[in-house]
């Protein structure tokens, strides 16, 4: 058996898992929500396999970015597509920031990071436009200050994020459990 633990661009499927049982964990039900995943899509394997669970669980997924960051085939994948945060973030109640990766671009995608924050990035005023008592997301590791304020990262309140950390040892136990009971089921 091989187990994605997540390849380039294309796939993180344990975090998918990961993802879904925080929001499980921290809503009751996935299916109803409406989860939005923000930010560098075009390079975050994490979307791709967000979008794929969340969307088989009966979540409705919204993806957010500025257009240079967004696949064009994206409206394909089952989901919204917004390149305004304000419309895109109207009635989640979950919202998923993704890591700005610099280091999978190439050229100028963004102007700066300073930019990119004044406009993509989570602070309060745009989590406001969100549902009421809308939680936080992050697959990690995040840049404070590009995609996420730190005063919403640390917020108990609205942060799922050490939620996340902790459901990731789980989710990921779970699958080498699952992969060990059945190799020795077939011994």
């Amino acid at each position: 058996s091989v187990v994605n633990a997540g390849d380039g661009r294309h796939e993180h499927p344990t975090q998918a898992l990961l993802d879904l049982l925080t929001l499980k964990r921290a809503f009751g039900e996935v299916g109803g929500l409406t989860v939005a995943i923000c930010g560098d899509v075009a390079h975050s394997r994490v979307a791709r396999s967000n979008v794929a669970l969340l969307a088989t669980m009966g979540a409705r997924v919204r993806l957010i970015g500025p257009p240079t960051l967004v696949p064009g085939d994206a409206d394909r994948w089952g989901c919204e597509v917004f390149h305004d945060m304000r419309e895109g973030l109207k009635g989640c109640e979950a919202v998923m920031m993704l890591r700005l990766q610099l280091e999978r671009m190439e050229g100028a995608l963004v102007p700066s990071t300073r930019e990119y924050f004044r406009f993509w990035g989570l602070d309060r005023e745009k989590l406001s436009w969100a549902a009421p008592g809308a939680r936080v997301l992050h697959p990690g590791p995040m840049n404070r200050g590009v995609e996420i304020d730190s005063d919403i990262a640390d917020d108990p309140e609205v942060s799922l994020i050490t939620e996340q950390v902790e459901m990731g040892v789980a989710a990921r136990m779970a699958v080498l459990a699952s992969l060990t009971a059945g190799r020795e089921a077939a011994a």
